[in-house]
């Protein structure tokens, strides 16, 4: 059990968040009651994950009827649309951040509500259910994964993918975790990852709380090590993968990509099927996200770049679906061609 959480509700209407810009040094916890305060906190990177984003939207819609004054259900329908256009402002890249507001926004049109109080319960209870299914998702994720991970195995990872980056457990980080609760001895390389620090911060700060052996190393060094020592897989996560197997994650991914493909070693991307955008073709529609220069020329209060130096801050980067061995899901690996497994996995479901 973690001794701590990412996102959850409190009574009486209330959305706490672990402030993820204050680890590792300090254990904050955030509380918001408005939905515009839950979009602040995604823009501002307070949360951070796809899954966990998603689950933050589910929750900043049901503060809505839970804060209003006049049970006038008109007026509630418009906080919501409202709300939902401000929360999809929040970050463009994460597709789990548009797909919880549909289902939060389609329960809405699709039932009858007779009472801002009966509307009141049903969205909370759909968001609740949103991050109920996120843990048991990444679990199921961590146990498909674990056949294509040896005893003993070396893994390299990007970004934070755990518990941080979910409601609970992880992603990327969660099938690391699982195997080594299955005792299977992994060690794990973790890339600090420029310019937020997500690995050398948050990851870092996960593993040790479980126990996992890891070595943080700068970005850059992946090749180094693959080259000079035996790797046997790489694991992230992702915001985004597109039908065609394209994979939109953390800055740095694609490098570390090319580099496994070099060096011949497995790329394995976890990912929910709530993360996979059948309508999206291919990564070149992805939008990324430019965020600000200080991110780049400080790191924290220091600024180590000189003053009007012009800064390029992409937070995502697009890997293309040749150098991916597989895509790891809830319901199995999906193994290319990617377009066709991809299909087939949502056959006869909307995406």
């Amino acid at each position: 059990m973690n001794s701590f959480h990412t996102i959850q509700w409190l009574e009486p209407g209330l959305v706490s968040m672990i402030d993820q810009r204050k680890l590792p040094h300090e254990v904050v916890y955030r509380e918001y009651k408005d939905p515009a305060e839950v979009a602040d906190a995604i823009k501002d990177m307070v949360i951070r994950g796809a899954p966990a984003i998603g689950a933050a939207a589910a929750y900043g819609l049901a503060l809505v009827p839970w804060h209003d004054k006049t049970g006038d259900l008109d007026q509630v329908y418009e906080k919501l649309n409202q709300a939902a256009r401000i929360l999809s402002e929040s970050r463009p890249t994460a597709v789990n951040l548009f797909w919880a507001i549909r289902r939060m926004m389609d329960l809405i049109e699709e039932q009858d509500h007779s009472s801002v109080s009966e509307l009141k319960v049903d969205l909370l209870k759909e968001a609740q259910q949103i991050a109920e299914d996120d843990v048991k998702i990444n679990r199921s994720i961590g146990k498909h994964a674990l056949p294509v991970i040896p005893e003993g195995a070396v893994i390299f990872h990007h970004c934070n993918t755990g518990s941080l980056a979910t409601v609970d457990y992880g992603t990327a980080l969660g099938v690391i975790r699982m195997a080594h609760e299955e005792n299977k001895n992994v060690f794990v390389y973790v890339d600090e990852t420029r310019p937020r620090l997500q690995g050398g911060r948050l990851t870092a700060w996960e593993l040790l709380q479980y126990g996992v052996p890891f070595k943080v190393v700068v970005d850059s060094a992946s090749g180094h090590y693959m080259r000079t020592e035996r790797i046997d897989l790489c694991v992230v996560g992702t915001d985004r993968v597109a039908a065609n197997g394209d994979v939109a994650n953390k800055i740095g991914t694609y490098n570390l990509a090319v580099v496994a493909h070099e060096n011949n070693v497995p790329f394995y991307v976890a990912v929910p099927k709530s993360t996979i955008d059948m309508n999206t073709p291919s990564g070149d529609q992805i939008k990324i996200e430019e965020r600000p220069p200080d991110e780049v020329t400080h790191v924290g209060n220091w600024q180590i770049t000189p003053d009007g130096t012009p800064v390029g801050n992409p937070a995502f980067d697009i890997t293309p679906a040749k150098y991916i061995t597989a895509l790891i899901t809830e319901d199995g690996l999906v193994y290319p061609p990617y377009e066709e497994n991809l299909a087939k996995l949502f056959q006869g479901k909307e995406k």
